[in-house]
């Protein structure tokens, strides 16, 4: 979509206030998606098993279990505050022997009220095996008094992963081998009509939900929309996995779960008991992937709303524009609120939603590596995505005003380059590589990978090819008509989905052709080098926003 000028920007708004009081109605959800998870760091995390956090409504306490040393039993039941949601965490507290017993409690969570902490535990007392408890105090601050036995519920083969609605009328947990259920662990509701009530007889959530492979640690939304779950592997053997159900209103079905694929849950690691914070922003989840500090540690990955209605990677008038067209509809496109996945209309919550991203720079999650090379001094290439920070080799000078998108890295052609971690394996799966470059001269590589193939290139008529192909030693050079060496800006660009390299230069497709089981690389990447440093293999001229995703871009 073209830009706007300011009459028409005026215009634009004119239209969007008489949208705002005309209105409008109907029923869809917007889709969400999740930023990189980060360890909650050593305040929570321990060499121990630090599990289950539970955020308050306020997001200023922070409940969990760990089996860490000095407990009452083998497991205890934490809490760690903050000030306000700005602060830092304070070091967690042990709820103390009114609470934790010398058996094991775990998987708390907090009622919306903070006057009901309902829990897990294997003390004496129960039904027989886990066990679901609740602990209760008049205000929040007073203690918790001596825990109940929610005896209505609990069954003598188990219950356990105890998640209370906002409103505190309904009580989502898990089961194993209740009457009426999948079999092994199941999802069931019980609910009550006054806060004051007895729960009423659990119902389960059916086979929409619940499977054979076992679901555990439900987690309902505070609007009753969203559910977290977690479910086993369908073989039976392997890591766990975080999934979510959807439903259009609180009297709606719960429609098919979905899997938060490999951004929140890794392969090779279990990934379970989340929560989901009161605003929709946060999900809390335990994880014993790498980078913890012991067996099993907290995490938390924000949740998204999708705002860059164009793709375009900023929000801007265009956004504007396309949202005032969906105003008062349904369109899932545009109901990013008041939570990340909307709620049925186009309204101004979700107006206050998009403007909280104004004029934000939004990059795709597909985007593995970003290198703006915007830096003004310095011998590092800041990664703006990741950890893969380049180091300027040579004599390389910034040019903070020479680039293309603002800054750009000017190379002498001699022994100037950018080298970095590795960022890919090429073989792995579908990627693409885009970069804009102005100068160079026929021979001279623009990107490369170590002891690998020279990725992006200038051939011996200045134009652009790439190396990158199958092991078979039948396999061929891509070799477009493109010239990249006459002095201008181009845009130069190789994306592969499995089977196909496409080349591109100035976002235009100039070659392509079928290629499959692409040659095994694992080293770093060189900007502005051939892969084995060979002499007449240094760019000489200008490199500006280098970008690596893993998937097949289509500019």
């Amino acid at each position: 979509m073209k830009r706007l000028n300011g009459s028409k920007i005026r215009f634009v708004l004119f239209v969007f206030v008489v949208a705002i009081v005309l209105g409008g109605g109907g029923s869809a959800n917007a889709d969400f998606t999740f930023g990189t998870p980060e360890n909650l760091g050593p305040t929570f995390n321990t060499s121990s098993e630090d599990s289950a956090p539970n955020i308050s409504v306020d997001g200023l306490s922070l409940y969990f279990s760990s089996n860490r040393p000095g407990e009452y039993g083998s497991s205890d039941l934490y809490v760690a505050t903050r000030e306000s949601t700005d602060d830092d965490w304070g070091l967690p507290v042990n709820l103390g022997p009114s609470v934790n017993s010398q058996s094991a409690e775990f998987g708390p969570c907090i009622s919306a009220d903070e006057l009901e902490l309902y829990f897990i535990s294997v003390r004496s007392g129960g039904f027989g095996s886990y066990d679901l408890w609740v602990t209760t105090r008049a205000t929040k601050a007073e203690t918790w008094g001596i825990p109940v036995n929610l005896s209505g519920i609990n069954g003598p083969t188990g219950d356990a992963a105890p998640s209370i609605f906002s409103d505190g009328l309904s009580l989502y947990f898990a089961s194993y081998n209740r009457p009426g259920g999948s079999g092994g662990w199941d999802l069931w509701v019980t609910t009550r009509a006054t806060l004051s009530d007895p729960w009423g007889p659990p119902v389960n959530l059916g086979s929409t939900i619940n499977s054979t492979s076992g679901e555990l640690w439900p987690s309902i939304s505070a609007d009753g929309l969203v559910l977290f779950f977690d479910r086993g592997p369908a073989s039976g053997s392997g890591p766990d996995d975080i999934w979510v159900t959807r439903r259009a209103t609180v009297s709606d079905p719960w429609g098919l779960p979905v899997n938060l694929g490999p951004r929140v849950n890794l392969s090779a690691a279990d990934d379970y008991a989340s929560n989901i914070s009161a605003d929709g922003r946060t999900l809390y989840f335990t994880s014993n992937r790498p980078g913890g500090y012991g067996d099993y540690d907290l995490w938390q990955a924000p949740i998204l709303p999708i705002v860059d209605f164009n793709g375009d990677e900023i929000v801007d008038i265009n956004d504007i524009v396309i949202f005032i067209e969906h105003w008062g509809t349904s369109d899932s496109l545009c109901d990013i609120g008041p939570m990340p996945w909307g709620d049925g209309k186009v309204d101004e919550n979700d107006l206050k939603v998009l403007m909280n991203y104004w004029q934000q720079e939004i990059l795709p999650l597909s985007l593995l590596a970003y290198w703006k090379l915007d830096e003004t001094e310095g011998t590092i290439a800041k990664d703006s995505v990741s950890d893969k920070d380049g180091t300027l080799n040579g004599n390389p000078v910034w040019q903070p005003d020479g680039g293309m998108a603002a800054g750009a890295l000017q190379l002498d052609g001699v022994n100037d380059y950018v080298s970095t971690p590795f960022v890919l394996n090429p073989a792995a799966g579908a990627f693409s590589v885009f970069t804009w470059v102005q100068g160079g001269a026929p021979g001279q590589v623009v990107i490369s990978q170590t002891v690998g193939a020279n990725w992006l290139l200038a051939d011996s008529s200045g134009k652009l090819i790439t190396e990158i192909k199958a092991s078979a030693r039948s396999a061929q050079t891509l070799v477009s008509q493109a010239i990249i060496t006459d002095g201008h800006w181009h845009r130069v660009g190789l994306s592969w989905d499995g089977s196909i390299r496409i080349l591109y230069v100035d976002d235009v497709e100039v070659a392509k052709d079928t290629q499959g089981n692409l040659a095994i690389s694992t080293g770093g990447l060189y900007f502005g080098a051939g892969s084995n440093l060979a002499v007449g293999s240094f760019w000489t001229g200008l490199i500006d926003d280098v970008r690596i995703y893993d998937r097949a871009v289509t500019p």
